[in-house]
C-alpha cells in the first residue's frame, strides 16, 4: 500500500475543471480545451507522496522545464502554449503554472539511460540486460554504458511502480512506427541534454520523457529534464562502483531509510514528516541544479 499520506483538496478556479491530482502536479482544463498544469511543492519517495513540502520546488521544476524546452525546440515541439496565469487563479500559482495543448498521450514512459543505476542496475545484476537489451560484463553501479539506450516503462498509477518493458512490447502496444519514433526522439533529446549538462559539470545519468500526439505530430509533454525526472550527478564526484551523489531527492531517501526516521519502508505505515534540515538541504539541491544547468541565479 502506498500513495498520498494525505491527498490534498484541489483549489477550485472559475472557468477551470479539475481533472487529476498527480504526485506533484494538479491538472485542470479550461473552457477552450487546453490543459492547465500546476506544479506543487509536494515531494514523493518510495511511492509515497510525503506530508512535508519542499519550498520553491514546483517553481524550480517549471522554470527548468521551460529552459530545457527552449534548448530542445529544434529537435521536437513541446506542449507549452503560455505561461500566463488563468483569470482568477491564486497568486501562488505564478511561476509554477503552464497552459498546454491537450494531446493524445502515449502510455509509455520513455526512459533514456547513459549510465547504469537504479532499476536498470537491478535487472543487469540478474540477467546482464536492461529492458531486454544485452549489456557487457563487468558493469557496476554508475558505469557509463557503451552507448545510451532506450529503456521504456509502462506508466503506473500514483503509489504503483512503473514497470520496465522491452522495446518489442512498446511496439506491440503503440505500433511499430510510433515505437520507432519514440525511441529515436528520446535518444536524440538525451544526447542533446547530456552534452549541455556535461559542459556545466553535470552528468545526466538517465531521464524519462512523456510524449503525446497533436494530430500526427509527436510532441514533448509534461516536465522535462528536471531533478524529479532525471538523475543528475556532479561530474567531478563520479566514481563507478558506488551510489553517486545527486541533484535530487537523495537527502529525503537517505533520511527516510535511516534509523532516525523510525520508518519501516516495508510496512504499510505512511512515512513521517521531514525534519527542517532535510527540507532545506533538498531545496538547496534543486536550486543548485537549476543554477548550474541554466547559468541563471534563482531568486
Amino acid at each position: 500500500m502506498s500513495g498520498f499520506v494525505e491527498k490534498p483538496e484541489p483549489i477550485q478556479v472559475p472557468g477551470l475543471v479539475h481533472l487529476h491530482t498527480g504526485k506533484v502536479r494538479e491538472l485542470y482544463q479550461n473552457e477552450a480545451g487546453d490543459l492547465v498544469m500546476v506544479a506543487s511543492d509536494r515531494m514523493s519517495a518510495y511511492d509515497w507522496v510525503l506530508p512535508t513540502e519542499i519550498p520553491d520546488k514546483g517553481r524550480v521544476l517549471t522554470q527548468l522545464s521551460l529552459w530545457w524546452f527552449d534548448q530542445l525546440a529544434d529537435l521536437v515541439p513541446n506542449h507549452v502554449v503560455s505561461t500566463d496565469l488563468p483569470a482568477g487563479a491564486p497568486a501562488d500559482w505564478a511561476g509554477r503554472t503552464l497552459l498546454c495543448k491537450s494531446l493524445r498521450m502515449v502510455p509509455v514512459e520513455c526512459v533514456a539511460r547513459g549510465y547504469l543505476t537504479g532499476s536498470g542496475l537491478v535487472e543487469y545484476n540478474e540477467s546482464r540486460t536492461v529492458c531486454g537489451l544485452a549489456l557487457p560484463e563487468g558493469l557496476v553501479d554508475g558505469s557509463e554504458l557503451p552507448a545510451p539506450i532506450f529503456t521504456p516503462a509502462t506508466k503506473a498509477e500514483v503509489g504503483e511502480h512503473d514497470e520496465n518493458v522491452t522495446y518489442e512490447e512498446v511496439a506491440r502496444q503503440v505500433g511499430a512506427d510510433t515505437a520507432a519514433q519514440l525511441r529515436q526522439t528520446t535518444l536524440a533529446v538525451y544526447h542533446r541534454a547530456r552534452d549541455i549538462a556535461r559542459e556545466r559539470g553535470i552528468i545526466l545519468a538517465d531521464t524519462k520523457f512523456e510524449f503525446g500526439f497533436d494530430g500526427e505530430t509527436l510532441v514533448l509533454a509534461d516536465e522535462v529534464l528536471t531533478p524529479d525526472s532525471s538523475r543528475f550527478w556532479p561530474a567531478d564526484q563520479w566514481q563507478p562502483g558506488r551510489a553517486q551523489p545527486s541533484y535530487d531527492k537523495q537527502f529525503v531517501r537517505d533520511w527516510l531509510t535511516s534509523a532516525e526516521s523510525g520508518w519501516d519502508r516495508k510496512s504499510e505505515q505512511p512515512p513521517p514528516p521531514l525534519p527542517q534540515e532535510v527540507v532545506d538541504a533538498t531545496r538547496s539541491k534543486y536550486v543548485e541544479a537549476y543554477e548550474r544547468l541554466t547559468g541563471m541565479s534563482w531568486s
